[in-house]
């Protein structure tokens, strides 16, 4: 028994390399062959704005100077999110669409590895002490139709990442909700309501959880709003937002 699982990993070592051979691996972006998945190319990786400190403590904006410590921007100030704390990999723009869409809507799930990689580095202070990772539920119509949830395949991405456990069906999406597209957050608050729920199996298991939330991008903050609330009200203690992108205007 003890040799089984050495000649497992070098069948599986075996196998990846023949895809490689077969669909070699490439750039995230531009779509040239590289060595390992997951990457930037060099003329590509200064045109993602990736996000770091100095940022708002608590949804994460990027700030234009370091504030001090514990600053939060004015949206936060006036009017608190329903989660604790958001963090994103980069700012969504005309460069990183690109990344994001062919990643949602093209297939391009080969990108997922790379992805949890930046978003493990980008939610570090978040995923410290996490109980689960939660991504944000696709209606069952949109899923048979996509075919993937792109946020589940990003949620295990980070957890293979992190070693931390994957509560893949913990929230529900129980009403077809319209795309958001061109909606302000107002109609996005409204198209969201009652659109989410507890899976009955994971109701006592959430009870005094710390949760991070998974999604690709952060436009309004109204679907993870939303998601924040059903989790609090099943009883977790901490919701955190983890995603691909954020949406910083005038950018």
């Amino acid at each position: 028994m003890a040799l089984i699982a050495p000649r497992l990993h070098d069948f599986a070592r075996a196998a990846s390399r023949a895809l490689d051979i077969l669909f070699p691996p490439r750039y995230l972006k531009c779509g040239l062959e590289l060595e390992a998945t997951g990457a930037l190319c060099a003329a590509c990786w200064p045109q993602v704005r990736f996000i770091g400190k100095p940022q708002c403590t608590c949804c994460g904006l990027p700030f234009p100077f370091d504030a001090g410590a514990g600053a939060l921007c004015g949206v936060c100030l006036q009017s608190p999110p329903d989660y604790d704390r958001a963090r994103a990999v980069f700012i969504y723009d005309d460069v990183s669409r690109d990344l994001v869409l062919s990643f949602k809507h093209a297939d391009a799930t080969h990108a997922a590895p790379g992805y949890g990689k930046w978003l493990a580095r980008a939610g570090a202070e978040l995923l410290g002490d996490v109980d689960f990772i939660v991504p944000v539920p696709l209606h069952r119509g949109r899923l048979f139709a996509r075919r993937y949830n792109q946020s589940a395949l990003l949620a295990h991405a980070v957890a293979k990442e992190t070693g931390h456990e994957v509560a893949p069906d913990a929230l529900v999406r129980v009403k077809k909700t319209r795309p958001h597209v061109d909606m302000g957050r107002s109609a996005r608050l409204r198209n969201v309501a009652g659109a989410f729920a507890i899976h009955p199996r994971w109701a006592e298991v959430l009870c005094g959880a710390r949760v991070v939330l998974i999604d690709d991008v952060l436009t309004t903050g109204a679907t993870v709003s939303s998601c924040a609330r059903v989790l609090l009200a099943a009883g977790a203690v901490r919701v955190d937002v983890l995603t691909l992108a954020r949406v910083v205007s005038g950018t």
